[in-house]
């Protein structure tokens, strides 16, 4: 009898045990086809909504695995592209499986309604009814974008000033700036209101940005000391970034590192293709400004920064402006600005450290990110929300304008020529930079985070 136990036990450590031999103790719940498809068609709409206000693909498909096994289907695959979500429920003994998809009509970044379907989510997975819950979404689905039109075009042109202010532009600068963005916003606004492609839509509202920075230098003949120190530059590098606000780098860097392939080229392609768009506009606007005499002067060195107290602020301007465009609540809105804050001083400490400025960016966006996501889980919003707010400042709209004006300028020369592509590559450098520091923050963060949900939850047992 010993040998055979010990025999037993040394093959149990040698092979695996086989399923088939075990009793069979999983209940399976009794669910009609009816039921299953309600419950898909709520967990993947909210998949669908939360995929156009921002979320990532992992997100996604996490949400939509949780809410439907609140209610009995389990397991459920999900496949998440770029611009569809497939989910089926294949029950045992049944031969066919309960498929759906949705397809998902562009992205519309709407942090205030992600914040209340993460809420919902939370109140499913507390118990919610079926019914209560598919009734809460529809009201949700049907909230209008929390701001007017004016506010959101003002907030785009405050973002110009925010990125002005960083660089420490007179006053002049800072309200060239704000009537230049304001301006690129209402074209893009007016030509999105004509069903016009998004791609043109850039290019206009960069070549608004490039003829007004090239027209400011007029204002000189009027022998104000501001017009007289002014740089032009400055005001199409607040454009560049707001141009690039609304793009998903962070989002793509994450859906390829999470093996979502084709969601993840399908935001990288739209990320090339709208920049091209503000290169292509950039280009126009600098030619057109030649052709009619009112070239811009190419800055043969890098911007620099202002004091580092205007560069906090403009940080935090950048921020506010970011979370109103976004359509964020006052929570997201004061968290993000704090957030900016904390990750531009780890751009500024890695920077004083002797860091290049892509190391340095991908420091801040780092430090922002992991900060950010233990932030969102403690003050329930959306972690998405407010790292976009956070890196942003980092974007490197100089560099990218320095380059493509080298590059225009550089005429015979191919010196000129080769430093323009170069500083175009050391700006692209940067935009990696900052999507693998905040993704880095974001997966470092995700078990903390669950640490820290661990620590609470034993501390409330305690007490």
């Amino acid at each position: 009898m010993g040998r055979r136990s010990l025999f037993t036990a040394l093959n149990a450590l040698v092979h695996t045990s086989d399923p088939a031999g075990g009793p069979a103790t999983e209940m399976l719940p009794v669910i009609d086809d009816a039921f299953a498809v309600r419950v898909l068609d709520l967990a993947i709409r909210l998949g669908e909504t939360m995929l156009v206000a921002g979320s990532p693909a992992s997100e996604v498909t996490l949400t939509i695995v949780r809410v439907s096994g609140v209610y009995g289907l389990d397991p459920v695959h999900v496949d998440v592209t770029y611009n569809s979500i497939t989910v089926a429920h294949h029950r045992s003994g049944e031969d066919r499986p309960i498929t759906l998809m949705r397809v998902v009509r562009g992205a519309a970044p709407d942090h205030a309604r992600l914040q209340r379907l993460q809420a919902l989510v939370a109140e499913i997975r507390s118990g919610l009814p079926l019914d209560a819950a598919a009734l809460r979404f529809r009201g949700i689905r049907r909230t209008p974008f929390r701001y007017q039109q004016p506010v959101a075009v003002s907030a785009q042109a405050l973002l110009a000033v925010g990125v002005a202010v960083m660089f420490g532009a007179n006053w002049l600068v800072i309200v060239l700036s704000f009537l230049a963005a304001g301006s690129a916003a209402v074209t893009q606004f007016l030509l999105g209101r004509a069903r016009v492609p998004f791609f043109f839509s850039q290019i206009a509202g960069a070549f608004v940005l490039t003829i007004v920075a090239a027209a400011s230098p007029l204002l000189r003949a009027t022998g104000w000391e501001a017009a007289m120190t002014m740089r032009p530059s400055v005001i199409v590098a607040s454009g560049i970034v707001l141009m690039l606000a609304g793009l998903t780098v962070v989002g793509a860097a994450q859906d390829a590192i999470d093996g979502f392939a084709l969601t993840a080229m399908g935001r990288i392609l739209e990320l090339v293709t709208q920049t091209l768009g503000v290169v292509l506009g950039i280009l126009a606007g600098i030619e057109t400004a030649r052709v009619i005499g009112l070239g811009l002067e190419a800055p043969t060195e890098a911007l620099p920064l202002g004091p580092v107290p205007l560069q906090f602020l403009g940080a935090g301007l950048i921020a506010l402006a970011v979370a109103v465009i976004n359509g964020a609540g006052l929570r997201i809105i004061v968290v993000s600005v704090a957030l900016s804050v904390v990750a531009w001083l780890g751009y500024v400490a890695a920077a004083s450290l002797g860091f290049e400025t892509a190391a340095a960016s991908g420091v801040g966006a780092f430090v922002g990110s992991l900060v950010g996501i233990l932030a969102a889980y403690r003050l329930h919003v959306p972690s998405v929300a407010i790292t976009t707010a956070a890196i942003l400042p980092m974007v490197p709209g100089a560099a990218v304008f320095r380059g493509l004006l080298g590059v225009v300028e550089s005429g015979d020369s191919p010196a000129t020529l080769l430093t323009g592509f170069s500083t175009l590559a050391a700006a692209a450098t940067v935009g990696i930079a900052l999507a693998v520091g905040a993704s880095l923050g974001i997966y470092l963060g995700q078990p903390l985070r669950a640490s820290l949900g661990s620590v609470i939850r034993a501390r409330a047992r305690v007490r």
